[in-house]
């Protein structure tokens, strides 16, 4: 099976990303599901989720994409777990993520609105996820995990403002479970149902990357305005 890229590309992160070469390469890891999956396998697949759910600077990391082509290929049999297994472990993981989090930013969150913006932080994310808890309350954690940026903030909103930990609870299960369940078992029963879906992962993972960018701009703008 072709693949968008040549890998995992480590190296990438020695730099800035300042120069486009840095962001091609950027670029071509967000791509490289397939690489991370049929490589990695489930534990690489399990340690990413945990990552972008719960570590501020993996906020770019690939997340519902990632889900959505694992449960693809575990269908396809290219990654030879069963589905249970799958859903079950990257839950776990996407709820040790949230927790995480909730834990940093209960006892580390300010220092990290002291940080000055850089290419992993900006203040605006801490703004925009603000915002969504404001309109939202609580259910922004559930919301949250279908948006990038947002699915990793979250959580660090909620220890920093001190969310009670049996009311992050229920978010954070609630959302991890219906996350997983939908993204996986969407990808799953495709990949069953229409195998010759393998061809085209590469159109799939672009399609994704663009809906997410659109509707987190959409999200942003809307609740920027609303604040104003």
């Amino acid at each position: 099976m072709p693949s968008v890229g040549q890998g995992f590309r480590y190296r990438c992160f020695s730099s800035t990303f300042g120069r486009m070469g840095d962001l091609w390469s950027y670029f071509q890891l967000l791509l490289n599901s397939d690489d991370i999956i049929t490589k990695g396998g489930l534990a690489l697949v399990t340690l990413i989720v945990f990552a972008e759910t719960g570590i501020f600077f993996c906020f770019f990391l690939p997340g519902d994409y990632l889900l959505f082509t694992a449960g693809m290929f575990c269908g396809l049999q290219i990654l030879q777990v069963p589905v249970a297994l799958l859903i079950f472990s990257l839950s776990a993981a996407a709820i040790a993520g949230n927790y995480t989090g909730y834990y940093f930013g209960k006892y580390l969150g300010n220092s990290l609105l002291k940080r000055k913006d850089n290419f992993f932080f900006k203040k605006q994310y801490i703004v925009n996820t603000e915002a969504a808890f404001q309109k939202y309350g609580g259910n922004a954690l559930i919301i949250g995990r279908f948006l990038p940026v947002i699915r990793t903030f979250a959580p660090i909103l909620a220890g920093i403002i001190s969310m009670k930990p049996v009311r992050f609870a229920v978010y954070n299960i609630g959302g991890a479970l219906l996350w997983v369940n939908i993204l996986c078992l969407l990808g799953y029963f495709l990949g069953k149902e229409y195998p010759q879906i393998v061809n085209y992962v590469e159109y799939i993972i672009i399609a994704f990357i663009l809906i997410t960018s659109l509707a987190v701009y959409n999200s942003y703008r809307r609740l920027s305005r609303e604040r104003k």
